[in-house]
């Protein structure tokens, strides 16, 4: 039984390209130097003695770099393809988190991480498109999950890390190695990934869908994208709940120091590393529906969120295993669904459309979770996340009835 788990495991590693596992490599050192956001509300409130409303401006402001970054990157991915935005977005952008700890006062800050995330998010869409040349079209998936595996390993090191650095020495730590990590991936980056092309036969007319094919249609005219579109808005908007009110509600509530935060925030991309992959690759084996996935995943968001007020601090595991599961079975596939409807020539722009949904949940996510907090308190913003994620999954119904007329 044994065996056979760690020949599955193994098998769903297989047929990779070396590409993809430097860009996993890179990816690992990258987000395991992202120390930054876990901690970020706990630093404004802590560190710079910012109100909870002053906290919840500043991370819609992150949400306007990111919005602004995934636009711009879509454009410029297009225009000068996604290698070159990728090396000056994390040259550049080590060089925001270094100065960003400078940043004292609630105007500076603000235009700080205006300018940090417009630069940064430059990255995502130019990192969707590159898998396309570093991978087959069949394996795009499980690149995409590679890619996420190495996010999430990363993103177990880093809380950790994180509140190690802050107990050790201080806060302003945390922003030297974000920086500096930014710019030791870059180095690695140049030094064994060449620039590619994305040759048509790795678009492939038999991988191409009926409305791909039709060459007059419109990107503003595809109406399950954008469904698909407002349930990632949704499904960002509770999600990132995990980096903005709970390790507040974490603190502040359960008393949780950040060492322990840290820990609990890692649970999350252990929990990933480990199943993630497997996982994947037998849903692709198995031809499951990935539609049907994601609005599983949006009803297991709702428990996440409607399990939290219970008075008991193993709820903290129970809620983040939740949690976790549903980030793990949604975010692979809305990577792949949005690369299905991309047009050649046009993939820049679909994929700023995808992370720029995202984006946009971060304008509202933190800003919301923070006046529902301050005004009705932590359980009233744990009810409406939860609510929102049974709205999203209604939306997934109204997905698959759409792709039906429009396939």
């Amino acid at each position: 039984m044994l065996k056979k788990l760690i020949s599955n495991y193994k098998e769903s590693f297989s047929g990779l390209s070396s590409d993809i596992w430097w860009l996993s490599l890179i990816t690992f050192i990258n987000r395991a130097g992202t120390m930054v956001l876990p901690f970020l509300s706990l630093y404004l409130t802590d560190y710079l003695n910012f109100s909870l409303s002053n906290v919840g401006w500043i991370m819609s402001v992150y949400g306007l770099g990111s919005l602004a970054g995934s636009w711009l990157g879509g454009k410029l991915t297009d225009k000068f393809g996604f290698y070159k935005v990728m090396v000056w977005s994390l040259f550049l952008t080590g060089l925001c988190f270094i100065g960003l700890q400078f940043a004292s006062t609630f105007i500076e800050f603000s235009i700080g991480i205006l300018l940090t995330m417009t630069i940064a998010d430059t990255f995502r869409p130019a990192m969707f498109v590159s898998l396309k040349a570093y991978s087959k079209p069949e394996n795009q998936t499980r690149s995409l999950t590679l890619i996420r595996l190495a996010i999430n390993l990363g993103f177990s090191f880093g809380p950790f890390l994180g509140g190690l650095i802050i107990s050790l020495i201080s806060y302003r730590g945390l922003f030297w190695i974000d920086g500096l990590t930014c710019i030791s991936a870059i180095i690695i980056f140049k030094t064994v990934l060449k620039e590619k092309e994305i040759s048509e036969p790795e678009i492939g007319e038999a991988t191409l869908t009926a409305f791909q094919k039709n060459k007059t249609r419109s990107l503003y005219n595809d109406k399950p994208y954008w469904i698909f579109l407002a349930i990632m808005f949704i499904m960002g908007l509770v999600f990132l709940q995990l980096f903005t009110t709970m390790p507040l509600f974490y603190k502040e509530v359960h008393g949780l120091t950040e060492i322990e935060i840290g820990l609990l925030m890692s649970l999350n991309g252990l929990i990933i590393f480990f199943l993630e992959m497997p996982v994947i690759h037998y849903i692709e084996k198995s031809f499951w529906n990935k539609i049907k996935l994601i609005l599983f995943s949006m009803v297991l968001f709702s428990i996440s969120f409607f399990v939290l007020p219970i008075d008991w601090i193993g709820i903290l595991v129970i809620g983040m295993i939740f949690i976790t599961i549903a980030e793990m079975l949604a975010f692979p596939f809305t990577n792949t669904f949005a690369m299905s409807r991309a047009i050649k020539g046009k993939e820049g722009q679909y994929m700023a459309l995808y992370a720029m949904s995202f984006s946009v949940a971060h304008i509202f996510s933190a800003k919301i979770g923070m006046e529902m907090i301050e005004k009705y308190g932590y359980n009233s913003n744990w009810f409406l996340m939860g609510a929102l994620s049974l709205v999203g999954a209604l939306l997934c119904v109204w997905l698959l009835k759409a792709l039906k007329q429009h396939p």
